[in-house]
């Protein structure tokens, strides 16, 4: 089984973008999306931003996560 997270991008250079994750700030590839701009938010998996997904999907994950823990 995979699982991503969802994460709002904070800052984008060359090709990373820092990303915050409920709180948590990382980098992570995003050299698989294009047009991708800070308040963007992102699929994570494996270190790397492999989709766009609106702030509604965001909301709608976290509230999945929060109902398995």
């Amino acid at each position: 089984m995979c699982v991503g997270l969802s994460a709002k991008v904070v800052r984008i250079s060359d090709g990373t973008a820092v990303v915050d994750a409920g709180g948590a700030k990382r980098s992570v590839s995003s050299e698989l999306l294009e047009d991708l701009e800070p308040g963007d938010y992102v699929m994570v998996h494996a270190g790397i931003a492999i989709a766009k997904i609106t702030d509604e999907d965001d909301s709608e994950t976290d509230q999945l996560m929060e109902e398995l823990l």
